[in-house]
C-alpha cells in the first residue's frame, strides 16, 4: 500500500493516493529507501513529538527503524512545522500524519498500524523521552530472541522530568502507582500495559486491535493489554523512557474526573483480572454511600492544595479518593 506515494521534495506537504481524504502526509527523503527492522509509532494531540524525534535519532541503530507521527486533528500550524521538520532531520525514515479531525487516541493508533511497514511495532506517546541511547538496540535485541508473536513493555520513569510545585502530585502518583520495575511488572503482567512504552508484534496488533468504544482519556490501555494477555504472552524489561508530560493537579483531576465510564467499561469486561483491585473494591463501596457528590468536592479540593498547606502524601491519598468517590458516582448514575 506503500509503494504507490507521490513523490516530492522531502519538505513538500502532500496528498498520498492511499491515504483518507481527510489528512495530508509528509515524508523525509530515507522514507522510500528504508526496510524498517521496527516501527515506531507516536499518535499525538495537541502535543509537539519533535523533542521525541531528536532524542531517537541519537538512538543506536536508528537508522534501521521507521518513525511514523500521527497528529490527531491538532489544527496548530507550529506544532506541525516543529514536527515536520523533525521528520525531515531524522537519521531513519520518517513520516507525519495530519488529520483533520479528531478521532481519539484508539483510532488514531489503528491508523498508525496500516501505515506502518515493520513486523514489530513500538507505539511511544509524543511526551516520552528515552533514557538512554541504547533504547531501540535493546528493543531489537528483544526482538531477535522471539520465535512467536509477543508484547513487550518497557516501561517508564520520571528520570529526565523536571521537579516542579505544580506537577508534584501527578509525579507522586506516577511513582506510586507507574514507574515500576521488570520484575515486579512480570508477576501480572496484563495490568501493567501502559502504551506509553509498549512493542507488539503486528499479528497481536491484527488479532487484537485498540477499542474505540473507549472515549476520552483513561483506560483503553488497560483494556488492550488484559485482551493481549489472554491470547499473546507479554513480557516485561528494562527499557524505560521518561515521561515528560507530567500534569498540573487541575489537569490531572480533570482526567480522573471523565474516566468514570472508561473505567467500569473496563471493569465489566475484565472482572476477573480487575474486579479485585483496591481501586474497584473502593468504587464500588462509594457507589452506595450517601453524599458521594460532597466527598468528590471535599477530596479535589485537598488534592488542588499547595504543598505548603498540604503535604504531597496527603494530597496523593485524596487523589486516590476523588477517584474512587468520581467512580462511585459514575456506578450510581449506570443503575
Amino acid at each position: 500500500m506503500h509503494g504507490n506515494v507521490l513523490t516530492a521534495e522531502p519538505q513538500t506537504w502532500l496528498e498520498v493516493s492511499d491515504a483518507p481524504i481527510c489528512e495530508e502526509r509528509h515524508e523525509n527523503a530515507r522514507w522510500a529507501t528504508t526496510e524498517p527492522r521496527l516501527s515506531v509509532l507516536v499518535p499525538t494531540y495537541k502535543d509537539s513529538a519533535d523533542r521525541l524525534v531528536a532524542a531517537l535519532s541519537k538512538c543506536d541503530a536508528s537508522q534501521n527503524v521507521e518513525v511514523i507521527i500521527y497528529d490527531d486533528g491538532s489544527g496548530d500550524e507550529h506544532l506541525t512545522n516543529l514536527m515536520s521538520d523533525a521528520v525531515t532531520e531524522f537519521s531513519g525514515a520518517a513520516c507525519l500524519i495530519s488529520a483533520h479531525f479528531n478521532e481519539g487516541r484508539s483510532a488514531a493508533r489503528n491508523r498508525l498500524q496500516e501505515v506502518a511497514r515493520s513486523e514489530w511495532l513500538l507505539f511511544l506517546d509524543a511526551d516520552m523521552l528515552p533514557d538512554h541511547e541504547a533504547f531501540l538496540t535493546r528493543y531489537l535485541e528483544a526482538i531477535s530472541k522471539r520465535t512467536e508473536p509477543a508484547l513487550i513493555v518497557g516501561g517508564f520513569s520520571l528520570d529526565q522530568a523536571d521537579s516542579q510545585p505544580s506537577t508534584a502530585l501527578h509525579r507522586a502518583q506516577s511513582i506510586a502507582s507507574e514507574c515500576v520495575g521488570a520484575s515486579t511488572r512480570n508477576e501480572n503482567p496484563s495490568r501493567y500495559v501502559f502504551t506509553s512504552n509498549v512493542l507488539a508484534h503486528r499479528q497481536i496488533m491484527d488479532a487484537v486491535p485498540f477499542d474505540a468504544a473507549f472515549k476520552g482519556w483513561g483506560w483503553e490501555d488497560v483494556d488492550w493489554g488484559v485482551r493481549v494477555g489472554s491470547r499473546f504472552d507479554v513480557l516485561h524489561i528494562d527499557n524505560t523512557a521518561t515521561h515528560l508530560g507530567l500534569d498540573p493537579a487541575k489537569t490531572l483531576i480533570s482526567k480522573y474526573g471523565g474516566s468514570g465510564e472508561n473505567f467500569w467499561l473496563a471493569l465489566n469486561r475484565h472482572p476477573d483480572v480487575l474486579g479485585d483491585t483496591q481501586l474497584a473494591r473502593m468504587s464500588k463501596f462509594m457507589s452506595s454511600l450517601p453524599g458521594r457528590s460532597l466527598l468528590c468536592g471535599l477530596t479535589r479540593q485537598i488534592a488542588l492544595m499547595p504543598g505548603w498547606i498540604a503535604p504531597v502524601p496527603i494530597r496523593l491519598l485524596a487523589l486516590k479518593l476523588y477517584r474512587a468517590a468520581v467512580y462511585g458516582r459514575a456506578r450510581h448514575a449506570r443503575t
